[in-house]
């Protein structure tokens, strides 16, 4: 197929419903890039010789060298069939974990998606999770089952061997689906069965015996893949061939003579063929026959790579000539046989031909848009599509239309912003000059020639006068480029000077058109994550007439014009004028107002699109500062623009002042420094050694001890004796009860504080950890009513949330100790949303977290509210970093038995009548306690003494101690490290999951790395049909440092892992731990020399920090070395 024109592309753009937007995905190194190769060289963009070694859409010199896709990148491709021309805007994704966020970027903006699978390796980790993505997007997909030729040629299967194989690999897959169907339909029966809860009990048997008829009911025949359906294809794309049943079907039926419909349905399947009696039947296992798959398929497939390998000429010119092909003397006389198959099978089952019929055929053109999936993308966080505004719940039909009038509204999604060197703007490029243009720079150059000839022979000086010659000539000719719009071959020239300034990477939006028509030069709203159009249609009166530009300012709303409109080809970028509905576009001139990704759209009654889900969790961080300082300012800028061009990368500045990154992993970061250090900062660099987060936590009292024996009567005394030790430490006036209590007084004496702690269950930890954003929110509508603001409307769903959160910490917290715990949560930590709570107990004041406060009356509550928010802050510092290391606190409960605030009131009463007499006019400078400070504070802005405290230069002893919000914060917070460290301390740490595939003969060598590096395995099976291991384990992320690349230094390649961040789990030695019983002494020795991993962590996170580390500088010295001995 011939090179298609940009005129062609754009008036194919026009019939939306011959659009195909869709996505390749699958596991690393499964053939997704190759395969893409393959759909473009049928456009002629590239050679089909070079499909699979050109890697077209890995544009970046990185992902060449390490053979991996690591960005999503579009290319529209146009597909012919019958009198039907197509549209196909092909997204090629990553597969490494590391950049599964792009994956997620490209799944949001297409309407269907290829998964494709490799025929040895089968469905891999990273294949269930874009399965699950396409799945959570409501896209279709359709399977290519790619590498065929590694059957034949490396595992040696017969075709019989291979049929079972793939049979097989399709229901791992169909399996895959079913069940995330199931789960949605059991969610769905759920939801129903709790609206059915709240009608009375009659139907109350139906519920409990009624469990699947939501499965029973619904047809799911249509999700799954069957080659007999037309969604899958069996394709090898290294060798350019690929077919659905449907091909051989056409073909059969007219040499066999058996209609195609009888043969689409049993090609694939248990039947043979009967050859007398020209008849199919079923059960060719039971019989011993071949089935028609393998006997008019797999067989000549099979018999041609055996004809080829083995040089048979003659067999291969009678196959040649028996199908038709005309194969060149190049392709034929060469040494390599891979070259003599690829210029068969791509004449004979070319791989793009069955790929773009199965894509045409089989998903859906934007006007076939699930109403689900609109209503979903509409509604962000917890709200329905009913709780919407009726103007936002009309643009569902314009979604569904996919209109391109006028007066449809315009709606483009941006999914991700990437970075072009401004030099490849279509804009910016060169282009040739026309003949009248050389014809008058020819004529230019002569008469300057003539110039210099006229002056050498006057006798003048050749460097005084071309200035004075050439002056007016030259000013002209340097204007003369920027006057053409920068469009000459020499206007490249003069660009990158004031370019380079300004660090010469401009930033296009990979967008989609959802509605309407964009335009170049149109103005447009550009809604942020937080905008609501309930709040716009609250400030402007219905049927708002007035132009857009006079509209009141509303958060989170700005306004752009679409400067530049692309057609995004791969690595190269194609001017627009306008874009219809239903197409992918790359937006020009966005980088100011648009961060990472935006909705943008011409009617202000729109809602932003929910945020992108990531499978992957960035976890590692690293501190970057420049190599020389001077160049601070160009890190800071580079890091901004390094920010805005990868969807999944944190950029953060600590409170140490450190400039850190947060990536996915090794890889990730490793292209994000290379990034930094040659496109979007330019200077070198200096990165730390990777940080890795811990958490803190406690956990109950041992019952065995090191060495596994009952902690009994013969330990006690070095228990006991350990203890006291312990109790040293802490300091004195602060009071510690047998169970953990501690007690503590302001530094003024008047507030005393008594706080204890507890380990959480896990349960109730992971159920924090789930629901931080709703507990985010609760805390907003908290602080919004205690304002005094408008009390903002909670949705249904919301409060429905909140009580189903209610109930499930409800039923983890059981038990005597943990009776009424959840009706008095004050407050979570850290940050108000993480998962540690605060529990109120005192019986003065309660305040909860569901009510609000509820004292004794409205007006006490007033009064305790600058102290119990000073309480809650100080719960909110311990919290953030704990005694160990200063890292975080995890599942911690921290219980305010009662807090006693007489001696305060007291102070406070005899100060109140000291003011009284002061203010009839006895001025005898009588000093003022800290507590005075606190009641006009609590007693709110009654008195003039309020104002007038700081002032007076006679304090008395307490006011040295500064305002009381100020001590109890401190004290709240150095209570709560003490009741921490009476009890057991833990280090948690984070946690990668490992999937490893190795073959048998490596398989002690990747056992011994994970062992060398902490890890656990949970799982080890062999996948069915060869010789490879798939291994679970689990792995501290703060070894995981250089693990990949150990890994297949042992193994010689043949093992690669794959690390997704999974959960935190508590390092079960203690720290702080030293031998105490005799046991203990005989099987440590006395100074407990075998490493204790969690000190080791500890000591390495207070290094770090600057904290005080207890280690000696020389630990065994075996001789000393005196002077005498070296003379």
């Amino acid at each position: 197929m011939v090179l298609n024109s940009l005129d062609k592309m754009v008036q194919l753009q026009k019939n939306t419903a011959n659009i195909r937007n869709i996505c390749v995905l699958a596991h690393v190194d499964h053939g997704k890039t190759t395969l893409a190769d393959c759909l473009i060289s049928s456009n002629g963009i590239i050679s089909s010789r070079l499909a699979g070694k050109l890697r077209y859409m890995d544009s970046r010199e990185d992902e060449q060298v390490r053979g991996i896709t690591m960005k999503s990148s579009a290319i529209s491709l146009h597909y012919a069939e019958g009198n039907e021309e197509y549209l196909i805007n092909l997204i090629d994704s990553p597969g490494h974990v590391d950049f599964s966020s792009e994956v997620s970027t490209a799944v949001r903006i297409c309407d269907g998606c290829i998964i494709v699978v490799d025929a040895v390796e089968g469905v891999c980790p990273q294949t269930q999770a874009v399965l699950r993505q396409a799945w959570l997007e409501n896209i279709r997909p359709v399977l290519v089952i790619n590498k065929i030729d590694r059957l034949i040629a490396e595992l040696k299967f017969t075709p019989q061997e291979a049929y079972s194989h793939l049979k097989n690999i399709l229901e791992q897959v169909n399996a895959l689906t079913g069940t995330l169907f199931t789960s949605k339909v059991l969610e769905e029966r759920a939801e129903r069965g709790g609206e059915r809860q709240g009608s009375p009990r009659a139907d109350a048997a139906e519920l409990v015996y009624d469990w699947s008829a939501g499965l029973e009911h619904t047809d799911d025949s249509h999700l799954y893949f069957a080659p007999e359906q037309g969604n899958v294809v069996f394709a090898s794309a290294i060798d350019g061939w690929g077919f659905g049943i449907e091909h051989f079907a056409n073909i059969y039926s007219q040499k066999i003579g058996i209609k195609k419909e009888v043969l689409l349905k049993t090609l694939w399947g248990d039947y043979y063929i009967n050859m007398k009696a020209k008849k199919i039947m079923k059960g060719d296992q039971a019989k011993g026959k071949k089935p028609l798959f393998v006997q008019l398929i797999l067989e000549n497939i099979w018999s041609l790579y055996d004809a080829v390998l083995k040089r048979d000429k003659e067999k291969i010119d009678k196959i040649v000539t028996s199908l038709g092909l005309k194969i060149g003397a190049r392709e034929a006389r060469h040494a390599d046989p891979k070259v003599q198959i690829s210029a068969i099978c791509s004449q004979w089952l070319p791989v793009s031909r069955a790929v773009l019929a199965m894509v045409c055929r089989k998903l859906p053109s934007p006007l076939d848009m699930a109403p689900e999936r609109v209503e979903k993308l509409m509604c962000a966080g917890s709200q329905t599509f009913e709780s919407l505004p009726p103007e936002t719940q009309a643009l569902k039909a314009a979604f569904m239309r996919c209109g391109s009038e006028d007066t449809a509204p315009v709606i483009v999604f941006i999914s991700k912003m990437f970075a072009v060197d401004a030099k490849a703007l279509p804009q910016n490029r060169p282009r040739p000059l026309t003949h009248e243009e050389i014809a008058e720079r020819r004529e230019r150059a002569r008469q300057r020639h003539a110039e210099r000839l006229a002056a050498a022979a006057q006798g003048q000086a050749p460097v005084g006068s071309p200035p004075d010659g050439s002056a007016p000539d030259g000013s002209p000719e340097g204007e003369e480029p920027k006057g053409e719009e920068q469009q000459q071959a020499e206007s490249v020239t003069p660009d990158p000077g004031p370019q380079d300034e300004s660090g010469q990477e401009t930033f296009v939006a990979f967008a989609r058109v959802f509605s309407g028509v964009a335009r170049r030069g149109q103005s447009i709203f550009v809604l942020g994550p937080k905008y609501s159009p309930a709040e716009f249609l609250q400030r402007v009166p219905r049927g708002f007439s007035a132009p857009p530009d006079d509209l009141p300012p509303v958060p989170h709303m700005a306004r752009c014009t679409l400067e530049h409109l692309y057609l995004l080809m791969g690595r190269e970028l194609q001017d627009l004028e306008e874009v219809p509905p239903g197409n992918v576009l790359g937006i020009g001139g966005l980088q100011d107002v648009v961060l990472k990704s935006a909705t943008l759209c011409s009617s202000p009654a729109c809602p932003p699109f929910v945020p992108l889900t990531f499978e992957a969790t960035p976890i590692v961080r690293v501190a970057v500062e420049p190599k020389h300082p001077s160049e601070m300012p160009q890190l800071v800028r580079g890091m901004k623009l390094l920010n805005q061009a990868d969807p999944c990368v944190q950029v953060l500045i600590q409170e140490t002042g450190e400039h850190v990154l947060v990536t996915a992993g090794e890889v990730h970061l490793q292209r994000c420094l290379d990034d930094l250090t040659e496109r979007f900062a330019k200077i070198q660099i200096s990165v730390s050694e990777p940080i890795i987060p811990f958490r803190e936590t406690i956990t109950k009292p041992p019952k065995v001890d090191m060495v596994n024996e009952e902690i009994g009567r013969q330990q006690k005394v070095a228990v006991i004796h350990q203890t006291k030790e312990d109790q040293s430490k802490i300091p004195e006036g602060i009071q510690v009860d047998s169970d953990g209590l501690i007690t503590m007084t302001t530094p003024n004496k008047l507030a005393t504080l008594s706080v204890r702690a507890l380990p959480l269950p896990e349960e109730v930890t992971r159920v924090l950890e789930e629901n931080s954003d709703l507990i985010r929110s609760m805390e907003q509508l908290a602080s919004s009513s205690n304002e005094g603001e408008s009390a903002q409307v909670m949705h249904q769903k919301t409060r429905e949330k909140i009580g189903e959160f209610k109930g499930k910490l409800e039923q983890h917290l059981t038990g005597r100790k943990w009776r009424n715990t959840v009706d008095q949560i004050w407050s979570f930590g850290p940050r108000k949303c993480g998962p540690n709570i605060l529990v109120n107990r005192s019986e003065d004041f309660q305040s909860s977290v569901w009510t609000g406060p509820a004292g004794k009356a409205a007006g006490e509550a007033s009064r305790y509210r600058d102290v119990a928010n000073s309480i809650v802050s100080g719960f909110q510092l311990a919290t953030l970093s704990g005694p160990m290391c200063e890292e975080p606190l995890m599942g911690v409960c921290f219980i305010l038995e009662k807090w006693d605030l007489s001696k305060l009131e007291e102070q406070g009463a005899s100060d109140k009548q000291g003011q009284g007499l002061e203010e009839e006019g006895q001025e005898e400078g009588a000093a003022r306690s800290g507590g005075e400070e606190s009641l006009a504070l609590r007693d709110g802005p009654s008195g003039p003494g309020e104002k007038r405290t700081p002032q007076k230069a006679e304090s008395s002893l307490p006011d040295c101690y500064g305002p009381l919000s100020g001590q109890l914060i401190a004290t709240m917070k150095e209570a709560c490290r003490y009741a921490l460290q009476v009890k057991p301390q833990r280090l948690v740490a984070a946690m990668y999951t490992c999937d490893i595939m190795a073959t048998s003969d490596v398989l002690g060598r990747v056992y011994a790395v994970l062992s060398k590096r902490e890890g656990r395995v949970l799982q080890e099976e062999m996948k069915e049909g060869t010789d490879m291991f798939i291994i679970k384990a689990v792995l501290p992320v703060a070894e995981s440092f250089g693990f990949a690349d150990e890994i297949r230094k042992r193994t010689s390649g043949l093992a690669s892992p794959q690390l997704v961040f999974s959960h935190w789990e508590v390092i079960p030695s203690d720290p702080f731990w030293v031998p105490t019983t005799e046991e203990e002494y005989l099987h440590f020795g006395e100074k407990a020399d075998s490493e204790n991993q969690a000190r080791k962590y500890m000591n390495a996170v207070r290094k770090r920090k600057g904290l005080c580390v207890e280690e000696k500088i020389v630990e065994h010295a075996e001789k000393q070395r005196t002077l005498s001995k070296n003379k």
